[in-house]
């Protein structure tokens, strides 16, 4: 199955039984990757003005994609350029986003789409996991890149391992020791990938502030 950078990311994030958010960070690390699909598909840029980085349409054809379209647009009718942060921002806010990205997730078959009751008050829309294929396929193509020191790197994985560490996931997903151990390869493998690198520390800061405000 082929899916979208944010439809992995949110598939990481979401626990398999009960179909809610254990990472904090998913928004952040989700508009990231939203954007890093705009600049894959050639449909923004990423200019650089000193030590400021942009984004800029540079290709308005719509993708296909409902949820990439927006973004697109959104971009290309902004009234003047923005930072790289301010547009992970923008489309980390973009409304209904895990409904959205769960829903088409739900349209394939990956999720189902529930309600639960929350201290009897209100109700809460979830997305436990029908098929745990997919989500083990992306889990074993970051292990095997974590831990098997493989020279085949795809550049898909490795913005999604760049992704997930910048956002503090991946102790969610291997156990901790060995990660520790790996630490200095993950380090190497997104030093290595261009767009990870210019994102990862947006997403890091902002997952810093999210766990601080959560303490």
């Amino acid at each position: 199955m082929s899916m979208r950078l944010h439809e992995e990311l949110l598939l990481l994030a979401l626990r398999e039984r009960e179909g809610t958010t254990h990472w904090v960070s998913w928004p952040t690390a989700v508009g990231a990757a939203l954007l890093a699909e705009l600049v894959a598909a050639g449909r923004v840029a990423l200019p650089t003005d000193g030590k400021k980085q942009f984004v800029e349409a540079v290709d308005r054809r719509p993708l296909g994609d409902p949820l990439l379209d927006e973004c697109l647009a959104k971009v290309a009718a902004a009234p003047r350029r923005a930072q790289v942060a301010v547009w992970i921002a923008r489309f980390a806010g973009v409304k209904e986003l895990k409904g959205r990205i769960a829903q088409g997730l739900c349209r394939q078959g990956v999720l189902r789409s529930d309600e639960r009751s929350v201290l009897l008050l209100f109700k809460q829309r979830i997305y436990p996991e029908v098929d745990p294929r997919p989500e083990q396929e992306v889990r074993d193509r970051l292990r095997r890149l974590v831990f098997a020191e493989t020279t085949r790197r795809d550049q898909r994985t490795l913005l999604l391992l760049s992704l997930a560490d910048a956002g503090g996931l991946l102790p969610l997903l291997f156990e901790k020791r060995q990660l520790k151990e790996r630490r200095e390869w993950v380090a190497e493998l997104v030093a290595g990938e261009p767009l990870g690198r210019r994102v990862r520390e947006i997403v890091a800061a902002q997952h810093a502030a999210a766990v601080a405000a959560a303490t």
